[in-house]
């Protein structure tokens, strides 16, 4: 550790309860003590599932988008997957589509119950997979703490079960998975994941074509890795969440600011065991201030929980750190990013927030939902080495873009 987690004081203005300030440092003890904290390791993938035909397209996506690029592709029995990679060091993507569009598991039966998440029902951001020592001790002290695992004939989706993973269900309180892996993620064949499926001569031109528009556009340099992921979740359970996912891997509660201006607040959670982020991604957790029922005394803007009972409790965007400096002629890497997308054709929510002169600072934009992936994608330059992690004018300002956006009209659910 590069400081001790019980005299750590969280940053931030927003008050927990007792019982948050209560058992964050009984989890952090029992985490030491039960071996947790030496059996699991930095974030070493993030998991996505998408429609049955979007898989080649969200991997162009992701080409033009952000660093991450594919290593290897397999047949499985129920599902196709891609690996991407975008630095050794960093969290690999796993992309997977069901080969029927008729697949059934828990990702169809709960998109199914969101008016904005029923027209993908197969696409769900999965969760993280976590280096670990040894599965079966891992599993069993876990589950002595209540977590749950999947089992063989637990799920329709054989990958949850696979030799060398261990997944658990899926949480309660955001939908999300983790999951534990003693496998290498820069060697896709050990994964196991299936039939190594070869790309066809069309689909390696258009990924050659992307990786191409990256190289002349000089924006993929630009593009360093997954800065952090931020999932949004009802307004009662977000200490919850916290606490369940701090139960399960090494990371401690940074600290939580209010988002005043858009009535909810922002949650981040590090992993002190990496001298950078984008090895083991931060996960921030956002909620409404309080339920949306009561708000409606108030009548305060809730984008927030508006998204959740919209789209459900999911992950809502991932960011991509941009490299910091100027381009050229003082505009930021980050206004040269954004500025060549949007002339290649990509959507963006608002204008870039935040100024970055002589101090520290931070610029940030959030892109449009993706239609194959319903996330949108971030892009922060940290400045001058801000190590503050987000500013509140920034958050609210990007709060406010994203919830213009997620609305929905009543009686076109079905459209």
């Amino acid at each position: 550790m590069s400081f001790d987690l019980m005299s750590y004081e969280p940053r931030g203005d927003k008050k927990n309860s007792g019982f948050f300030n209560e058992y964050l440092p009984m989890i952090y003890e029992r985490r030491t003590s039960s071996g947790i904290a030496d059996q699991v390791g930095q974030m070493r993938a993030i998991v996505i599932q998408v429609e049955t035909h979007a898989l080649f397209d969200t991997m162009v996506e992701l080409y033009v988008m952000t660093p991450y690029r594919h290593s290897a592709s397999y047949l499985g029995t129920t599902h196709k997957f891609a690996v991407m990679h975008s630095h050794s060091d960093y969290p690999a993507l796993i992309l997977m589509a069901p080969l029927s569009e008729m697949f059934e598991d828990f990702i169809p039966r709960i998109n199914r119950m969101y008016p904005l998440a029923r027209g993908t029902p197969q696409t769900r951001y999965v969760g993280e997979i976590f280096a670990a020592s040894d599965l079966n001790d891992l599993s069993k002290v876990l589950e002595d703490q209540n977590i749950r695992f999947e089992y063989s004939g637990d799920t329709e989706n054989p990958f949850y079960t696979l030799d060398g993973f261990r997944f658990t269900t899926p949480s309660d309180f955001t939908c999300n998975r983790v999951g534990y892996s003693t496998l290498d993620f820069n060697d896709p064949d050990s994964l196991g994941l299936g039939d190594r499926v070869l790309l066809s001569a069309d689909e390696q031109a258009r990924l050659d074509q992307a990786a191409a528009f990256g190289a002349d556009s000089k924006i993929a340099p630009l593009m360093l890795g997954i800065d952090h992921l931020a999932t949004r979740v009802l307004a009662g359970e977000r200490e919850d969440a916290i606490l369940e996912f701090l139960t399960m891997v090494p990371y401690y509660f940074w600290g939580a600011y209010n988002i005043f201006d858009m009535n909810s607040s922002t949650n981040v959670n590090r992993n002190a065991d990496v001298d950078d982020d984008k090895k083991s991604p931060a996960k921030v957790f956002t909620a409404n201030n309080t339920p949306s029922f009561v708000n409606s005394f108030a009548k305060l803007p809730m984008p927030t929980e508006d998204f959740v009972r919209n789209f459900g409790r999911r992950l809502h965007h991932m960011a991509v750190e941009i490299q910091d400096g100027d381009h050229a002629a003082g505009e930021k890497n980050v206004d040269f990013v954004v500025n060549t997308l949007k002339d290649e054709g990509v959507p963006f929510l608002a204008h870039v927030v935040g100024e970055c002169k002589d101090d520290p600072n931070l610029k940030q934009i959030f892109s449009k939902h993706s239609k194959h992936t319903l996330l949108i994608t971030e892009y922060i330059e940290r400045c001058h080495h801000y190590d503050g992690f987000f500013t509140k004018d920034n958050v609210a300002a990007l709060t406010a873009a994203a919830g213009q956006d997620e609305q929905y009209e009543h009686g076109h659910v079905f459209d």
